[in-house]
């Protein structure tokens, strides 16, 4: 009988931790804000399902990230130009360590942007974290015991609107984007030893702020895409070599948000000085622009001057239907294969965190500090309004059976029943 018990017990313990995900960098585990968690709450107040809440000192727009009990974030001291990495314990937000990566002066930004906008990446073992160090961007590499293991500049990054590059893992490599005014390039590193694996070149000189998606698409099998939006293009790229696959130049000039992907279409928002949104099959060759390749196209003068369209927020993929937020602060629900548009609703006044996606709702935190929960449906439904109180620019990290919201002063861990 007891060791049917233990077995028993055993048995819930393994598929427990098969159902609960870390969130291990930018947008999640798959790179798209969508998370596999049961449980988490979709209602909170300070007062309410808060299992812990821990200060952050300096200000910073990163995410946290969340990888075996530990959280990750990143800060900047703005009266010393100190750029921090700060590890806590998820279990209690308590601080484990912390360690100056790189102190020097303050770069030029947009109001909008942070002086630590870039989110960290880790594997477990270790994690790696960009800054600028102006006027380079400068890769830094620490185990999770806070161990520097190795700390490298791929190059320049020269941008009158600030830095914000996350970086990307895939196989052995640390992927980043150093779109820029300037030479600009997309490289990969080793992430053991931060050695160069290969460089590509990118077109047109001109600054973007958006995180790479990695794609298996079966029109390439055997292939993974690194999908690439900014300096007026949208560019595939083999993960593995670094090779162009496919360019469709267009439909403006500059970019932040990610893209997404279901249905075997890429779904872009974009961005300025034209908002467009945009569904494109992955499965070109060369230069695609005029070719077929694009599935639909919702043009600048049908998004209202991005109204209905978004420059920073990156959007969500669920099932057969894309969801966007607007920094204007509108939702917006499209079919995914047809451009089909079935909704706009407004929810806050501004938005710039990207939404996550937990159990079929679609978690949008404004400006303001309030999170709206809307059903991902093909008809709008607003299920709760949730404030905490302070403004909030970073976009959350759901994790473990908790959501995480970085506001501007503290760092919120969400979970069922509180403390």
């Amino acid at each position: 009988m007891a060791r049917s018990v233990i077995a028993t017990i055993v048995l819930l313990c393994c598929v427990s931790s098969a159902l609960a995900e870390d969130w291990p960098g930018w947008r999640g585990p798959r790179g798209d804000g969508t998370s596999q968690e049961k449980g988490i709450p979709l209602v909170w107040s300070p007062k309410e399902n808060v299992r812990w809440k821990t200060d952050i000192p300096g200000t910073g727009h990163s995410s946290p990230i969340v990888f075996a009990g530990r959280v990750f974030v990143t800060t900047c001291l703005e009266e010393t130009g100190e750029r921090l990495l700060l590890c806590l314990d998820a279990r209690t937000g308590a601080q484990l360590w912390r360690r100056t990566v790189v102190k020097t002066r303050l770069e030029q930004k947009h109001r909008l942007n942070s002086y630590a906008s870039s989110t960290p990446v880790a594997d477990g073992r270790h994690v790696w974290v960009t800054f600028l160090d102006h006027p380079n961007m400068l890769v830094a590499c620490y185990d999770f015991d806070g161990t520097e293991v190795w700390r490298r500049s791929p190059g320049s990054l020269l941008s009158v609107h600030g830095f914000c590059t996350s970086p990307v893992l895939h196989k052995n490599l640390l992927i980043l984007n150093g779109d820029q005014d300037g030479p600009a390039y997309l490289v990969a590193l080793d992430k053991a030893t931060g050695k160069e694996v290969w460089r590509t070149d990118r077109p047109n000189r001109t600054r973007s702020y958006c995180t790479p998606l990695l794609i298996e698409s079966p029109a390439k099998p055997g292939v993974t895409q690194l999908i690439l939006s900014g300096s007026q293009c949208v560019a595939s790229y083999d993960a593995d070599t670094g090779k162009r696959l496919w360019q469709l130049d267009g439909p403006t000039e500059q970019f932040v948000a990610s893209l997404v992907y279901a249905d075997d279409v890429l779904f872009l928002t974009t961005g300025y000085p034209e908002f467009h949104l945009m569904g494109i099959r992955p499965d070109g060759n060369g230069n695609i622009t005029g070719t077929g390749h694009v599935a639909w196209h919702i043009p600048h003068t049908d998004n209202k001057n991005g109204r209905y369209a978004s420059y920073v927020p990156s959007p969500l993929a669920v099932g057969d239907h894309f969801f966007v937020i607007s920094d204007l602060g509108w939702l917006g629900c499209i079919e995914a294969v047809t451009g089909k548009r079935l909704w706009n609703e407004r929810l806050g006044r501004h938005h710039s965190a990207s939404p996550v996606l937990v159990e079929d709702h679609l978690l949008l935190p404004d400006d303001d500090g309030m999170t709206w929960v809307v059903k991902a449906s093909p008809r709008f439904e607003l299920v709760r309004k949730n404030a905490l109180g302070d403004e909030c620019y970073a976009s959350p990290a759901v994790a473990q059976g908790c959501l995480y919201l970085r506001t501007l002063h503290s760092l919120w861990c969400i979970g069922s029943g509180g403390k």
